[in-house]
């Protein structure tokens, strides 16, 4: 599987980009584990634009992390056209172009999945910002608005006329949020039809690496991005390489996820800063499914989610391996 020059080998696993979750620290962990690509917090074109600086500090990107994508949202060509040219200057090895993000703020303005109810505007953002730069443009978006304009086939088409090198389907409308059961069918619809010569990678609820296979093996798609199943869990990357690749590998003990996680930690704050690097990590941490089966954990997730220090953080965490251990006993 390629976009552009680059070559991912086969059935490649990419981590989605996600606001306030694919953080510096967050990417390179899961770059470590086996992630083929990732990619920054999605960013704002008219922020960019306006050059806010918490805004330009997510283009910040490392070349161990490589490849890695900027993706960017807006709702005028001209902002997405100038992001664009902003964004290639951070030197990624592809711009990816949102235009499945369903939140209110965002597509309730007409951005993101809100383009999906302006497919001419779409296309006309796709085409410029192609022209634009000299880096692979993608595109990720949804099945359609709702049930009722399910458009990702002819849209997939018109989408690659513009000269986009590779295409996400998440494989929900924008109506479902992220509830419901994702549709792979058509996303497989998509990937299967014999006029789309681009890569369709694939995205929706894949959580298991048997998921993962499945996706890969029944509906054809060139590679499959993850998304919510990754937040406190990087290592799940190698679970599914793993799987795939059949290599019988020993899975990782709690005590090493545990420490993956303080590392997650100590990489934020080192290249962030300590309050905006303990807000990144703390919401994995809650969120991290190695936890799930200490008693009472409630208690425990709103310290961690409350907690303003590193200490006070790697504090919590030594009452959980304690606590996890003493279940194990």
């Amino acid at each position: 599987m390629k976009i552009g020059n680059i070559e991912f080998g086969p059935q490649p696993l990419f981590l989605a980009p996600m606001e306030d979750v694919t953080d510096i620290g967050f990417r390179m962990l899961c770059k470590r584990f086996g992630a083929a690509m990732v990619y920054t917090e999605f960013v704002s074109a008219e922020a960019l634009v306006r050059s806010i600086k918490s805004t330009v500090s997510k283009l910040t990107i490392s070349d161990e992390e490589r490849p890695v994508g900027i993706q960017i949202y807006g709702r005028t060509t001209e902002d997405m056209v100038e992001a664009a040219k902003i964004v290639e200057q951070a030197k990624p090895d592809m711009i990816d172009i949102n235009f499945g993000c369903p939140v209110k703020k965002v597509a309730g303005k007409g951005a993101g999945a809100g383009m999906l109810r302006n497919i001419p505007l779409m296309l006309d953002i796709t085409r410029e910002v192609v022209k634009a730069v000299n880096v692979p443009v993608t595109v990720k978006t949804r099945l359609g608005w709702d049930c009722e304009n399910l458009i990702i086939t002819d849209l997939a088409e018109q989408l690659q006329d513009c000269g986009i090198q590779a295409l996400t389907i998440h494989g929900r409308t924008r109506s479902q949020m992220y509830t419901g059961e994702a549709d792979w069918s058509l996303i497989g619809e998509v990937k299967n039809n014999p006029r789309i010569h681009i890569p369709i990678i694939g995205n929706g609820d894949i959580t298991t690496p048997e998921e993962a296979k499945l996706a890969f093996e029944r509906y054809g798609v060139d590679a499959v991005m993850i998304g919510r199943a990754t937040f406190g869990r990087p290592w799940i990357f190698k679970e599914i390489r793993d799987y795939l690749d059949n290599t019988g590998a020993t899975p990782l003990t709690v005590d090493e996820k545990i420490d993956l996680l303080e590392e997650q930690l100590r990489i934020n704050v080192e290249r962030i800063d300590e309050y905006r690097g303990i807000l990144h990590t703390r919401r994995h941490l809650a969120a991290s499914p190695i936890f799930k089966g200490i008693p009472d954990f409630r208690q425990t997730r709103i310290a961690m989610l409350r907690a303003t220090t590193v200490e006070e953080l790697t504090g919590i965490l030594k009452e959980c391996r304690e606590r996890i251990k003493a279940i194990e006993i």
